[in-house]
C-alpha cells in the first residue's frame, strides 16, 4: 500500500466534496515541473487535460532546483523537491528530473509524454490488490469533517497519515527571465503547502 497516494487521495477528496461509492477509483497524478524549465510548459498544459478528468487527482508540484538559472519560481516549495527525492530513492531508477509525473507514489514518466502518462494511470488502476479508500467530508461552518471508511480484508495493520493539500485551482504567472523568459504560464491544482491532519490505522475514523 502506497500511504503517500493514500494521503493525497484522503485529502483532496475534501474539496471534491461527498465521495460517491459509485466513483471509478482515482489515480494521483503529481507533476514535477518548474517556470525554469524550458521543456516543462508541455507537461503543465497535460496536467491542465488531467484536472478536468474526475478519475484523477493531478497537482502540480513546482520545484525549486532550476532556481540557480536566473529564474527564482514563484510557486516552488523546497519541499516538493524533497518529495521527489524521496519517490525516487524508493525506485531502482532513482531518477529526478522535470518534467516528471509520478502515479500513485510509485510509476515516474516523463511529464511531457502523454502516452507513458496514460499507460502509468491506466496500469495504476489495474494492479490487483490495490486498496480502495472511501471517505465522504463535510463542511460545517469553518470546519471539514471527514470520515475515512475502513480497508476491507485488511490482512496487517495499517500505518499511515493523512494530510491535506491546499490547492490553488489556476496561477497564471508571467516569467521574466530563464529558458521560459517573456512567456506567460497558468498552472493548475498547484499545491500551496502541506497541514497534517492526523493518523490513521486503516481503520473506520
Amino acid at each position: 500500500m502506497n500511504l503517500r497516494s493514500t494521503a493525497l487521495v484522503l485529502a483532496l477528496a475534501i474539496a471534491a466534496g461527498p465521495a460517491s461509492a459509485e466513483e471509478r477509483p482515482k489515480a494521483v497524478v503529481e507533476l514535477f515541473t518548474s517556470q525554469g524549465c524550458a521543456s516543462c510548459p508541455p507537461a503543465d498544459s497535460l496536467l491542465t487535460e488531467l484536472s478536468k478528468d474526475p478519475t484523477v487527482i493531478a497537482l502540480t508540484l513546482p520545484v525549486d532546483y532550476w532556481d540557480y538559472i536566473g529564474w527564482k519560481d514563484t510557486l516552488a516549495l523546497h519541499g516538493h523537491s524533497l518529495r521527489q527525492r524521496a519517490y525516487a530513492a524508493q525506485r531502482p531508477d532513482r531518477k529526478v528530473f522535470t518534467p516528471q509525473v509520478v502515479v500513485n507514489g510509485t510509476a515516474a514518466v516523463k511529464g511531457s509524454d502523454r502516452a507513458a502518462v496514460q499507460r502509468a494511470i491506466l496500469s495504476s488502476r489495474s494492479q490487483p490488490g490495490t486498496p480502495r479508500v472511501q471517505l465522504t467530508a463535510q463542511r460545517s461552518g469553518g470546519d471539514v469533517e471527514l470520515r475515512i471508511a475502513g480497508l476491507p480484508d485488511a490482512s496487517e495493520p495499517v500505518d499511515a497519515e493523512v494530510w491535506a493539500c491546499p490547492v490553488a485551482r489556476t496561477k497564471d504567472v508571467p516569467i521574466g527571465r530563464g529558458e521560459n523568459g517573456g512567456r506567460n504560464m497558468t498552472y493548475s491544482n498547484v499545491v500551496r503547502g502541506w497541514v497534517k491532519v492526523g493518523a490513521w490505522n486503516g481503520q473506520p475514523s
